[in-house]
């Protein structure tokens, strides 16, 4: 039961999750903090309520979406963590255009108004579920329009800020791992070698390389012609490569 559950653990690795990641609960927040600030301080028939409203949730839904995705697509995965970020950055400018246009002030990164929000909101949570949410969505509810405004621009730079690492993280997975075309190849030649290995003797040297690709060889047993029955190295990029070498024979070295 273990060995053929090896192959799909490589292949698939752990995804969804997301509900741990910082960068999404951050997002959360700005969302349903969007949902209040909107219906406060935004006419609610207005096509600008509408698109900070889908906006901020495009941030919060990408995020999840991406994070499932990851099962079989990196790439995916990448691509719908750039789509909330971006999103993020359009739900920025909105903010900023509603400081702007209505002459408030926009608070400065280092001022004391920005790192107090920076303490209260983005502290270190261990258990997500046990958050701080419900208090802070009612400071939103009681704050004026430049506070709350500029509230959820902090907000904003720090999910930002998140997803960016995110995304490093994962080009940075990508590059090492690769995708899921990768994976399945590698399971699919280590399962090979774990179910070929009959007729291969237990002296016999490491799985040589192949004498016209180089790629790894794997055990196989001839299964027609005179040879029937007796085990060979074919090389694992079979049908493409037909290369083969005798299991006593000496492995080449690679130049």
């Amino acid at each position: 039961m273990n060995g053929p559950e090896k192959p799909s653990a490589r292949v698939l690795p752990k995804h969804g999750g997301y509900r741990k990641l910082r960068s999404f609960q951050t997002a959360q927040l700005v969302y349903d903090g969007t949902v209040i600030f909107c219906d406060r301080f935004i006419e609610k028939r207005s096509r600008t309520h509408d698109r900070m409203v889908q906006a901020a949730r495009s941030g919060v839904q990408n995020i999840a979406e991406g994070s499932v995705a990851s099962a079989t697509s990196k790439k995916t995965e990448l691509k719908l963590t750039n789509v909330a970020r971006a999103s993020l950055e359009e739900l920025l400018l909105d903010y900023e255009d509603f400081l702007r246009q209505r002459g408030l002030r926009r608070w400065q990164k280092d001022s004391p108004e920005a790192l107090a929000v920076r303490r209260r909101y983005l502290s270190d949570r261990s258990d997500p579920s046990d958050s701080s949410d419900s208090s802070d969505l009612d400071s939103l509810r009681a704050a004026s329009p430049e506070v709350a405004a500029n509230a959820l621009i902090c907000l904003i730079n720090q999910a930002s800020y998140l997803l960016g690492r995110q995304i490093a993280r994962l080009e940075q997975q990508f590059l090492e791992d690769g995708g899921i075309t990768e994976r399945l190849y590698t399971a699919r030649v280590n399962r090979r070698t774990e179910s070929s290995n009959e007729g291969i003797p237990s002296d016999s040297p490491s799985p040589p390389n192949c004498p016209r690709c180089g790629k790894p060889m794997v055990p196989r047993t001839a299964r027609k012609g005179p040879h029937a029955g007796q085990p060979f190295w074919g090389c694992s990029a079979y049908p493409d490569c037909t290369g083969t070498r005798a299991v006593d024979a000496p492995p080449r070295s690679q130049s």
